[in-house]
């Protein structure tokens, strides 16, 4: 698809005005997010509530930002809420209602061919929530998860941005945010392998209590990390999120009236479809109440995708 922009070239800025074009100003705020969740040599130390408020905030506003810049390497009235009325002059003025963030990934998708996970969709969304709620109400949910959740979302938007944005800047440009990329690309790697190492000795430790096949996704911070014990609902070890039965089975698809919503163990319709369990490679039937899991290939029509 031909990509465009606007033709008139913009006037240069003065020394008393901002500087900030679309791509600077999302990698501007990434800095910002990497400076609050870096945990440097005190990483044994709980985040400060502060500093995931603002990494939330800001990595919300980075998300917006770049990938609305890559719908307007398409065109720019596609950043528009109603492109039919987009208009140039109120486009350079910033005087219109953007497209939300759903609207934003499914043109970015179905217009622009770029490839965006459902987990990366979903990371996506996930954020976008705790951003609304923080902003509007006050967040109260488990800082750990807010961290893993907003943790998937900073490494989606790295990704994004060396493939889909920074090839195709001008060297000016590239050369006006080379300092502050290398930042967040160094900082990116200590924050992932922080919850790599992290990650490494909850799962040896779980496979030391021999709970790996009782261990799942958690719905909360997405790490298959999450405990389940027969009648006592489940605790996640990475995010210390807790689940009670309900809830679990709520998180996953099953059918009420179905032959495989009630557990051929313990007889309680609390039978979970397509979870993913730690210690097996096949996605499981799985019963929240007393953990009994089976593999069955004529329900599960797909294997666990640790990328998708």
């Amino acid at each position: 698809m031909t990509e465009a922009s606007p033709s008139e070239k913009q006037p240069e800025p003065t020394e008393d005005q901002l500087d900030f074009p679309p791509v600077r100003n999302g990698v501007d705020y990434l800095v910002s997010v990497v400076d609050h969740l870096h945990h440097g040599k005190y990483e044994y130390l709980p985040r400060p509530s502060r500093d995931l408020k603002y990494a939330v905030l800001h990595l919300q506003a980075a998300a917006e930002v770049l990938l609305k810049a890559r719908l307007q390497r398409v065109h720019w009235s596609l950043v528009f809420k109603e492109p039919g009325t987009a208009s140039l002059k109120k486009f350079r003025e910033g005087d219109f209602e953007s497209c939300s963030a759903d609207a934003t990934v499914l043109r970015l998708r179905q217009i622009a061919g770029v490839q965006i996970s459902q987990r990366d969709q979903k990371a996506l969304k996930d954020l976008a929530k705790d951003r609304n709620a923080l902003q509007h109400y006050g967040l109260t949910h488990n800082a750990a998860a807010i961290e893993a959740r907003t943790g998937a979302v900073l490494d989606f938007l790295v990704r994004f941005l060396g493939s889909e944005l920074l090839p195709y800047l001008h060297r000016k440009e590239r050369n006006a945010i080379r300092s502050d990329w290398r930042h967040v690309e160094k900082y990116v790697r200590d924050i992932a392998t922080f919850s790599t190492q992290r990650m490494n000795r909850l799962l040896s430790e779980v496979k030391e209590e021999g709970l790996d096949e009782c261990t799942i996704n958690c719905p909360s911070c997405h790490y298959l990390s999450m405990v389940v014990k027969p009648n006592d609902g489940g605790r996640c070890r990475f995010c210390e999120t807790d689940f009670t039965t309900k809830q679990l089975i709520e998180t996953y698809y099953y059918d009420p009236e179905g032959a495989f919503s009630v557990c051929p163990n313990c007889k309680k319709d609390t039978f979970g479809v397509e979870v993913q369990v730690m210690a097996l490679k096949e996605l499981q039937l799985f019963c929240f109440t007393c953990t009994y899991h089976q593999d069955d290939p004529e329900w599960l029509t797909s294997p666990r995708v640790e990328g998708e």
